[in-house]
């Protein structure tokens, strides 16, 4: 199977280059499931600082980042190693922060001014994603406000989260997978890299409703400070009665020798709890996000329970 193009698209002078721009992220979901965003408004700089930020907070001792508990229940807080990929039968080799604006936050006495910069960050992901989704609403028949409504972060029911992403140095005792072949749950993501850290690969023509694809070829991606990779989500796909795609990715380990670490920072677009999803089509039965999001995590967890590790 042949690797898949990954687009990249400008945002340069959006609301003059409207039309032109959704065509190009249309064609993109519909074809790709993920494309990669230039001249979004975030500049490197502030991308870099956000890094810095992230890696003050995983350089801290067990003890001060478990301070910050992960709440299965909500999905925020701290984890270490505790995502068990159905596609693979192991944990992500990786630890990660979870954060609502509303969730709890690690301590400017850990990491100074770790809340003002981290929501300002959070800020600018909203914008640049209610910029996407206007244009896929437009795309699909709904109003253009249709998804920024639906994903406004300030309301009190929304799940949108930001996910600070740390992979740990490894001599890959465990295999090559630093995070198995798996889709995103929701609307929309917002992948920020760094340079140089390789591992990010996205699977061609498998949609969240077929296999893992874990034998598929696999399409690498660059590692680089300052565009974003955007990929659809499952919940994005049910929405456009299935004409977006969102496909399987993974990160992949060096397959000899030593990994170095790898930092991402992934927004992840979750909608409001108390939305009714439905695609204009109505190809699926109506259901809130929250009634999505619990069939979700059920589905996820029977899969699991069925690995033996």
């Amino acid at each position: 199977m042949a690797e898949r193009i990954v687009p990249v698209i400008s945002l340069k002078d959006f609301d003059k280059r409207k039309e032109e721009i959704i065509s190009q992220l249309l064609n993109a979901a519909e074809n790709a499931g993920f494309f990669t965003l230039v001249d979004h408004g975030i500049s490197k700089e502030e991308i870099e600082a956000q890094f810095a930020i992230s890696k003050a907070f995983f350089d801290l001792p067990a003890e001060d980042k478990a301070k910050t508990p992960h709440n299965p229940k909500t999905n925020n807080g701290w984890e270490y190693k505790a995502q068990l990929r159905a596609s693979t039968g192991i944990y992500d080799q990786k630890e990660s922060l979870w954060l609502q604006r509303n969730s709890d936050w690690p301590s400017d006495g850990d990491v100074p001014q770790f809340r003002e910069s981290t929501s300002q960050f959070m800020s600018k992901c909203a914008g640049i994603s209610d910029q996407v989704l206007s244009c896929f609403a437009i795309a699909l028949g709904f109003g253009e406000d249709y998804f920024r409504t639906a994903n406004d972060p300030n309301q009190a029911d929304c799940l949108t989260q930001l996910r600070l992403i740390h992979y740990p140095a490894s001599e890959n005792a465990v295999g090559t997978w630093r995070a198995g072949s798996h889709t995103d749950i929701g609307c929309l993501t917002l992948l920020f890299q760094r340079d140089g850290e390789y591992g990010l690969e996205i699977c061609p023509g498998r949609e969240s409703h077929s296999s893992f694809a874990s034998g598929d070829v696999f399409t690498p991606l660059p590692a680089e400070t300052g565009p974003i990779v955007v990929n659809i989500g499952d919940m994005l796909m049910a929405w456009s009665d299935d004409r977006l795609k969102s496909n399987y990715h993974r990160v992949r380990a060096k397959e000899v020798g030593k990994s170095p670490s790898r930092y991402s920072i992934a927004y992840f677009n979750q909608a409001r709890r108390d939305i009714l999803l439905q695609g204009p089509l109505k190809k699926y039965p109506p259901m809130t996000v929250g009634e999505w999001f619990a069939q979700s995590v059920a589905r996820n967890f029977s899969q699991q329970a069925a690995i033996k590790v």
